[in-house]
């Protein structure tokens, strides 16, 4: 029986994962064929197969990985003694991909996905509840401690939510700049939050 090298076994998976990005970003997933992120990630069919039986299953990965990233964040914005500099933690890391180029091809993939695969909405709707929740959590922390929160917990958790949608959304404009956005959000967030 032939034993899997597990570090090797990560490569190659996220070799192919990343061939995917490139090519959901570019044709969506109706676009892009198996055939080509077997061409991009330089493997064959049988091996993406070995990996990932399904196409869906490919775009799936590629979003559940990244939402399991987003879930350590919240675990660590929740750990820090200070809620200010965890809810500034959470922040930079859920706008941390604004510049990557993949991201307007990707967003408008994953929009499109949630609108007629129930399981992908899921996984996106479990990710915003989760985030929703730890928002709440540092708001409602940083208000007991004295903060000067400009609406209750729940409702400026919403806002900084929506915020960072709208910002994802504006991604595709022509003159879309990533710094200069997360910079006007982290201003609105410190608003929020009673701190400007």
């Amino acid at each position: 029986m032939r034993t899997v090298n597990p570090e090797q076994h990560a490569r190659k998976r996220a070799k192919i994962l990343a061939a995917a990005a490139q090519e959901f970003a570019a044709g969506g997933v109706d676009g892009t064929s198996t055939a080509a992120i077997c061409r991009r990630a330089g493997i064959g069919s049988g091996t993406l197969f070995h990996y990932f039986p399904t196409k869906r299953e490919i775009f799936h990965a590629l979003f559940a990985d990244d939402l399991a990233g987003n879930a350590d964040a919240c675990a660590a914005a929740l750990a820090d003694p200070v809620p200010e500099r965890g809810l500034d933690r959470l922040v930079d890391h859920l706008v941390g991909d604004l510049a990557d180029p993949l991201l307007p091809g990707l967003a408008a993939a994953a929009l499109l996905q949630a609108n007629r695969d129930v399981e992908f909405a899921t996984l996106l709707a479990e990710d915003e509840a989760r985030t929703l929740r730890t928002l709440k959590t540092l708001l409602t922390r940083i208000a007991d401690a004295g903060g000067q929160l400009r609406f209750p917990p729940a409702r400026a958790a919403r806002w900084i939510v929506s915020l960072i949608d709208a910002t994802f959304l504006a991604v595709s404009a022509d003159d879309f700049d990533p710094a200069s956005q997360a910079a006007e959000l982290r201003t609105l967030v410190a608003w929020l939050t009673g701190r400007s």
